[in-house]
């Protein structure tokens, strides 16, 4: 295990060499993984992570701050997600013109909501115990994927038509 130093503080990372072309340094549950190409000198892997040192600290920090309590959604929070989902679906419905093919609530480790080339829009469990706005902000950025399966201008210009203050609700959940 090697360690950086940043504001006094020791902070362990582990290096993991693969088949890969770019170094990249990945925080997951407040540990620190620096990937590596094999061939890559270990002499420019240390000065890119002395370079990083501040932005990996702030991660860790960030990680360290946020609660580790996972909250017990009952089978109400459940109803109450579904049915804020719901009057989001039919809403967006309408002003975009598109209907989903499928909707799924489940406990998605990676985001707050998908879309897949078929049409079908998965919302994550977590959000039941979240804001009211918060949910249907998820539901309306997956409903513009079924118009712009990418997050061009021209995506975020639809979700800004139809939630103009659209950001507050984003910017909530990289809170949680």
């Amino acid at each position: 295990m090697n360690e950086i130093k940043y504001n006094g503080e020791k902070i362990p990372y582990t290096i993991k060499k693969s088949k890969i072309k770019n170094l990249y340094i990945h925080i997951k549950e407040g540990k620190v993984i620096v990937k590596a190409p094999i061939k890559l000198k270990e002499e420019y892997i240390q000065e890119f992570i002395n370079k990083k040192s501040k932005w990996i600290y702030e991660n860790v920090k960030r990680y360290e701050k946020k609660p580790k309590i996972e909250e017990k959604i009952e089978a109400k929070d459940i109803e109450r997600l579904k049915e804020i989902i719901e009057k989001s679906i039919l809403k967006y419905s309408k002003t975009l013109q598109v209907i989903p093919n499928k909707i799924r609530i489940k406990d998605i480790k990676y985001a707050w909501g998908s879309c897949s080339s078929k049409k079908n829009i998965t919302i994550n469990l977590k959000l039941a115990k979240k804001d009211e706005k918060a949910i249907e902000y998820v539901v309306l950025h997956e409903m513009c994927h079924l118009k712009e399966m990418n997050h061009s201008k021209k995506f975020w210009n639809l979700v800004e038509k139809n939630m103009p203050d659209y950001k507050i609700y984003k910017n909530k959940l990289k809170e949680y």
